[in-house]
Parts: C-alpha cells; structure tokens; sequence
C-alpha cells in the first residue's frame, strides 16, 4: 500500500508517503543523482526516560548499539561496515533515539541487514560496556573544567528542577559507573519497538525494494509498549542569576526564558522573531549590539529550543569577568527594545528573505535530506512542511511578531547560569 503527496514548485525536494506490506511507514525521496542511500530513523523515548537515579543510559545504549550485533563481537561487526564502505551511527537526546545510515547502492543489502542487527541483536558484550563507560567517564572528568558544558548543565538543572530535562543526558561519573548491562536491555526494549519509528529514506532506490528491506529491518521489531508519561513542564527560575565557579578570565554564559514549541501555531512567527533578535548570526541584534557597537563578546546568539514537554529560548555568550553585567544588560535592554517597538518593516522583510531564500540550502546532501524529513515526522507537522515551510515564512506579519514577542520575551527575566568568575554583579 502506497501513498504520495505532490509538492509545489518552491519545495526543494519530493516526498512520497510509503507504508511496506509489514505496515512500516516511511517518507521517500527516490533520486538518481548518485548511487547512494540516505536513511534517517528516530524512536520516541531518550534521555528523558532514564532511571531517575542512572541518567545516561538512553546515551549509553546509543553508543553500544553498533559495538556488536547477532555473531559479529564488536571489532567483526565495525570491520564488516569498513569493508562495505558503510556508515552507521546512533544518538541519544532528551525525547529521542535515533540514527543514521548511509550506504552505496550495490552495499544495500548488508548495510540493511547490519542496521537489522544492530537494532534487533544488539549484543551488549561486558568488554564493549566498560570500554564505552570508560570512555564516557573519560569524557565527563574532561568536562568538568570545561566552562561551556558546565554552565548548560547547570542551566537545565535550575531551569527543569526535579524534572528528566533537568537531568544530564549523558549522566554523571556516578551514574554512569552504576549503569548496568540490565538497565541497557531494559531501555532498549522500552524504546526500540515499531510503534514509535519515524523513518525517512532519500536515495537511488525504488519503492519496491526499498519496502523489501524495510520490513527486513523494522517489520519483526516488538510492538511498542506505552512509555512513561514526561509532564509538561515551563523554565524555572527566570528572573535568577547562578555562578558555576570556575578559574578562568572569560565568563561563558548561558541565558534562557519561556519558548514556543514546534508544533505551535506561533512557532514561524517566532522563528523569524528569533532570526532578527540573535539566530542571524552576524545580522542580528544581539550580535550588532554585543559585539560589534560594544566589543563584549566574540559571539552571541540565541535559539528556540523545543522538546516534546517543554520549550524555551535561550541564548549564548562569554565575555570578560568583569564585563558580564554590562553584556547581561546590553542582552536584556535589546530583548526588551524588540519586544516594546517590534523590527522595522525592513527589518522585519530582510529576515524573511534571507530564512526563504536560505532554505534550500539545508537540502543539498541525501543524509541532510533525511534526518529533516525524519525531525518534520517526529514532531507531526505533515509530508507537505517542506512545501508549505516558505509560505509560512513570507506570511508572518508585524502582528504576528508582537504575539511572539509576548510569548517568548515577556517581561524579559531571564534565567542566567554564568560559568567564570565575574565580577561587578
């Protein structure tokens, strides 16, 4: 059974909806341009289901995943994807277990059949366990002197207390020296099942023998079984400043407030609103304002953050010690500005052309292709987003700006997690 969906004109790319006798659902892009397969594949459930007291093992399990499958051991297994020129990855996030495989056409079967594998024999063997703990804990300690991954950790902590987003996702040295081999197979039964895959597949492969492999690979999967429920939740602590203490002349900083998610009507308005605010890199306000009228900081910016029970924007930047309360107040007074008089009309015009015209650029590689389709199905925004994406864009008004603005600056607290020394505060 099959199914496609024509898009317009302005659409980079071509999308057709197939579901494989075994009832696996896909979106396909068949391109011939050259022999290679692109597919990206996300499971809804990551970080955010981890054993309350062992954060880590939905990013353990991601990276245990190819270190051996059914009777190849680990070096067996990398050596049969080396062979074929075959690649293969796996990631862990907050809401999420995906992964990635590229292949050429002619290496199609093995490719398929070692991804079947991987996801269905994962083996899970005691040396790959310690050697990837070890290597995570190796990774952990280094981070503890890193002041950017301290000040995110400690923002998500303070932002999301009590909450899974809270939680680290790739543990604590702690937590990830108690992960068991049990609690590998118990996440990986909770999260690797058919019910929850998004799939999308862009290459030089026709319908018909790409549902063949497909069934292959995800038809015997168990049925998905319902996960913990992850409760909405809204950033704390707004309006609050934290210092990690950390021995260096450059303050990094991390700055947040409420957000819009992706699947909110007001999510385009506040995409643009965002572009013009610290997303547009060295056309931003954030980025004229901080450094090139002031000479704060090397970088700025800002982002919207969306997850399946939270949102939020939140920003970046870093700057001596002992000018982080004029940076911070340069970041708030510009928030502010925006939100009380709004982008001018050119301003405003200028944003959206550059986010339309730019779009298509995201769309130049078959693996680029995929892992968007794979996001647009994730979060259910339908097989014509791609199409309708610019159309979005060109319609956002001055009202529409305003309503965003409301919503994700508000009265312009933000939570602030400052990762240095800083003084004058």
């Amino acid at each position: 059974m099959t199914a496609s969906v024509e898009t317009i004109s302005a659409s980079p790319t071509k999308v057709t909806a197939l579901t494989t006798p075994a009832g696996v659902e896909v979106w396909h892009v068949e391109s011939d341009v050259v022999p290679l397969i692109a597919v990206a594949f996300t499971f809804e459930g990551g970080s955010a289901h981890d054993p309350v007291n062992k954060p880590g093992v939905a990013q353990m399990l991601s990276r245990l995943l190819d270190e051996g499958a059914g009777e190849y051991d680990s070096d067996a297994f990398q050596e049969r994807l080396a062979a074929h020129a075959i690649e293969l990855s796996f990631n862990a996030g907050n809401d999420a277990l995906g992964g990635s495989l590229k292949t050429l056409v002619k290496h199609a079967d093995e490719a398929f059949e070692l991804l079947r594998l991987a996801l269905m024999e994962p083996r899970f063997d005691q040396e790959a366990i310690e050697r990837v703990r070890a290597q995570s804990i190796a990774g952990l300690r280094y981070q503890q002197n890193d002041p950017g991954v301290m000040a995110t950790r400690r923002f998500f902590e303070e932002g999301f207390p009590g909450h899974p987003y809270g939680r680290p996702t790739g543990g604590t040295i702690e937590s990830v020296t108690a992960i068991t081999r049990d609690d590998l197979i118990a996440m990986h039964r909770a999260i690797i099942a058919r019910g929850r895959v998004k799939i999308a597949v862009v290459g030089a492969i026709d319908a018909e023998r790409l549902t063949h492999l497909l069934d292959k690979v995800f038809g015997d999967l168990p049925e998905a079984k319902p996960l913990t429920i992850i409760e909405p939740a809204v950033l704390q602590n707004r309006g609050e400043r934290f210092i990690v203490d950390l021995d260096v002349p450059q303050s990094v900083i991390r700055f947040g407030t409420t957000g819009i998610a992706w699947r909110d009507p007001d999510f385009v308005p506040a995409y643009v609103l965002n572009h013009i605010l610290g997303g547009g890199a060295f056309t931003s306000r954030l980025f004229q304002e901080v450094r090139e009228k002031r000479g704060l900081a090397y970088s700025v910016g800002s982002s919207l953050v969306s997850y399946r029970a939270a949102a939020m924007t939140w920003g970046y930047t870093a700057t001596k010690n002992e000018r982080v309360g004029e940076c911070l107040d340069v970041i708030t007074d510009e928030m502010l500005a925006l939100k009380g008089k709004g982008p001018s009309d050119d301003e405003l015009q200028k944003a959206k052309d550059y986010l339309v015209g730019s779009y298509a650029l995201g769309f130049d590689t078959s693996t680029k292709i995929a892992h968007t389709l794979v996001q647009i199905a994730f979060e259910g925004l339908g097989i014509d987003y791609i199409a309708r994406r610019n159309s979005l864009v060109k319609a956002v008004t001055q009202d529409d700006i305003r309503q965003a603005a409301d919503r994700i600056i508000g009265d312009g607290k933000l939570l602030t997690v400052i990762a240095g020394r800083p003084t004058g505060l």
